[in-house]
């Protein structure tokens, strides 16, 4: 911090009575530096912060800050106040107030200001310290921890350093807190007694807590409410290991460590990030400022809960991102990379609905001819058709753009959280640039992703730890990946891609029937699962160019047809053979024709969990008889999405729908005839209809 605070910054004798008036004073300090360019906007930001949540902590402190686009650089600015000012603690006024201002959109400083003020603020002797110095430049040294008696908690040649795990935290870090060997070590790291979980011989064993700490910023009071516990837990002689989730992404605690706790303590103002590892143990759960405030009550109460054999609820899994979920330490290597791919998809689906609709609508408004129509910024007029379909193709054709950069960042983003953000998304974009299209996105993403955990797994200094997510995992990762994508990989998957292409574009007559069959069974396997959207992502990735091929049209066109298949042909079967399936399928089947109209697969899924070894072989030959004939009637589609909506954008629109409507025949036909084969059974209720309901296993086909 040694250029954000000066001794100008400082003001030992604030006589503001309120906590605008104090903000004001200490940004007047800012403003006469030039660091703040427009004193009221500034102040009108930190108040829309102020107003989000309290800012004063207990202990005598307010810590008001913001980013600002009316700052200049980031800035610390100090005051004592001696009456004292309320900033909302619940022990009363402060009289250590610290104004902290970003630039707008400077998250890292930002992140590193307040997390590197926060360590700090938990040292008692800092903040005596502080309210006993003398002068303004000694106060501005002992914050910027350039004077003796302010001690650097990162400071690793100190030789009690290796003794105190406190002093080893960096809360910039992505990882556990303290006690880890570095914030970016290994996932899983934990204080070193839970990380070990041994006890010497003749010794009790120690009480042993596990804690997440979060808030909704996730930078001073998740990193304050870590330290403190920590701190609490060596003067109880316990062992504490705490996982927090911040601004900078979290690492999730060893397995082992959580089972080896004795209790589990909750410090959030945001909800905790797969909350189920925990389950089945003594559990205390409150607010973040409550582990700053009293630390060793929460500890104590997690310990008589223990004693008394509490237990919380097994808690389910949450229902956020898939990469929340991403690569728990239990699952095979093969389920991670599915749900890291996944991720990807998921994200990247969005786009490929928007783009390509606003890109159809767009032909069919101005023609096909749109493609080539000048910027609409160049050559705009109110009263043409052709001018907003111009608009409409080129907005399209932004939102096209992200696809492969978004599927390459949010795969990194599965394998690493925030920290694979960056060079997933360049790796990404360098995949387009280098015409390695959407299987360079792929192994962009992988390779961003393992580069930024082999990163977080390196011994770093600890000088370091306060930059690294925030300056050295970027910057590293985007060159590493940068380098293997225009030097090594580019080239031979882009060549491969090419060759692919012309493959395709060659395909005529068997080749292609045999295709589009192959693209159906794909479609109609899981119903919006894995292997579903692979056949998807195939079709959109051959569209998504200003000019595709006549060959990635069709297989576009294939894709979608199979796809209607499932829910249609289900639709079907319940309005012809009703008595073969109970009351609330045939509900769900008059919301399935409305589902397979708009190319929604998930819509027969229903059926498929209750009746999964007809109904999907029966979807999977209906959607290889539609992939097969929309391909021999050589039906084309520019938009990857709408269903029967999107019919006159179709190539030979009454083909493709006989196509469509043969499968839905060859489906319907064939779960009728399975599911009157079967031993009658007693009609129940359930959603198995005439047979018992399905076990919990019956459903894995569908969500393979």
């Amino acid at each position: 911090m040694s250029d954000m605070i000066t001794a100008e910054l400082v003001d030992l004798d604030l006589s503001a009575e309120t906590k605008e008036a104090a903000a004001r004073a200490l940004a007047e300090r800012m403003a006469a530096l030039g660091r703040v360019t427009d004193l009221d906007g500034f102040l009108a930001d930190v108040a829309a912060r102020e107003a989000q949540m309290p800012t004063g902590l207990d202990g005598g402190i307010g810590i008001p800050h913001c980013r600002s686009e009316h700052v200049t650089e980031p800035t610390l600015a100090f005051g004592r106040s001696a009456a004292g000012i309320d900033f909302g603690a619940a022990d009363g006024p402060a009289d250590l107030i610290f104004l902290i201002a970003a630039p707008a959109g400077a998250d890292d400083a930002h992140l590193t200001i307040l997390s590197s003020l926060a360590r700090q603020l938990m040292d008692a002797g800092f903040t005596d310290a502080l309210r006993s110095v003398g002068d303004a430049g000694t106060a501005a040294a002992l914050i910027r921890g350039e004077e003796a008696g302010a001690e650097d908690p990162t400071d690793a040649e100190d030789p009690t350093d290796a003794e105190d795990p406190t002093d080893a935290e960096d809360p910039t870090g992505p990882g556990t807190s303290a006690g880890a060997e570095d914030s970016v070590a290994a996932p899983g790291a934990a204080s070193a007694g839970a990380a070990t979980g041994t006890t010497a011989p003749g010794e009790e064993r120690p009480f042993r807590v596990v804690a997440v700490t979060s808030c909704p910023t996730g930078i001073a009071h998740t990193y304050m409410a870590a330290e403190s516990l920590e701190i609490a837990g060596r003067e109880a002689g316990v062992e504490i290991a705490v996982e927090t989730q911040g601004s900078a992404g979290f690492t999730r605690l060893d397995p082992a460590v959580i089972e080896a706790a004795d209790g589990v303590i909750f410090a959030h103002d945001v909800p905790v990030r797969e909350k189920e590892r925990f389950a089945g143990k003594p559990t205390v759960d409150t607010g973040v400022k409550a582990a700053i405030n009293r630390p060793a009550g929460l500890i104590a109460e997690v310990r008589g809960k223990a004693e008394r054999g509490e237990v919380a609820a097994a808690a389910t899994a949450s229902g956020g991102t898939p990469v929340e979920r991403a690569g728990d330490g239990g699952e095979g290597y093969g389920t991670r990379l599915r749900t890291w791919l996944m991720s990807g998809v998921s994200y990247m689906v969005p786009f490929v609905a928007a783009g390509g609709l606003l890109i159809a609508l767009g032909f069919a408004i101005g023609g096909y001819e749109i493609n080539e129509a000048p910027s609409v910024m160049e050559h705009f007029v109110w009263t043409r058709a052709d001018s907003w379909g111009a608009l409409l193709f080129q907005i399209g054709g932004v939102a096209f753009g992200f696809l492969v950069p978004v599927l390459a960042g949010y795969i990194a983003y599965g394998m690493a959280d925030r920290p694979g953000l960056v060079p997933g998304f360049v790796g990404g974009a360098i995949s387009l640039t280098v015409n390695a299209g959407f299987l360079g996105g792929l192994a962009a993403g992988l390779i961003a992703g393992g580069v930024v955990l082999a990163i977080q797994r390196a011994r770093i200094p600890a000088a370091l730890r306060g930059i690294m997510p925030v300056v050295v995992i970027p910057l590293v990762s985007t060159a590493v990946v940068g380098f293997l994508m225009f030097v090594v990989i580019g080239k031979p998957i882009a060549e491969a891609q090419k060759g692919m292409t012309d493959w395709l574009n060659g395909l005529t007559g068997t080749n292609a029937v045999l295709l589009g069959a192959l693209l159906g069974l794909m479609m109609c396997f899981d119903l919006g699962g894995p292997v579903n959207k692979v056949a998807y992502t195939f079709a959109t990735a051959g569209i998504a160019v200003a000019s595709p091929s006549d060959s990635a049209m069709k297989i576009m066109a294939a894709v979608m047809a199979a796809g209607m298949v499932p829910p249609l042909a289900m639709a079907l079967a319940t309005t012809v053979r009703g008595r073969l399936f109970d009351r609330t399928e045939r509900e769900n089947g008059k919301a399935a024709w409305v589902l397979g109209a708009s190319f929604i697969s998930e819509g027969a899924i229903p059926f498929a969990a209750a009746d999964p070894l007809r109904v999907i072989p029966a979807s999977m030959a209906g959607g290889a008889v539609t992939g097969a004939l929309s391909m021999s009637f050589g039906a084309t589609l520019r938009a990857p999405h709408g269903g029967v909506f999107v019919v006159p954008l179709i190539g030979n629109p009454l083909l493709y729908l006989v196509a469509v409507a043969a499968g839905v025949c060859v489906t319907a036909a064939l779960v009728i005839v399975l599911k009157g084969l079967r031993t009658p059974a007693p009609a129940t209720t359930g959603t198995g209809g005439e047979t018992p309901a399905p076990s919990a296993g019956s459903k894995q086909p569908v969500a393979a």
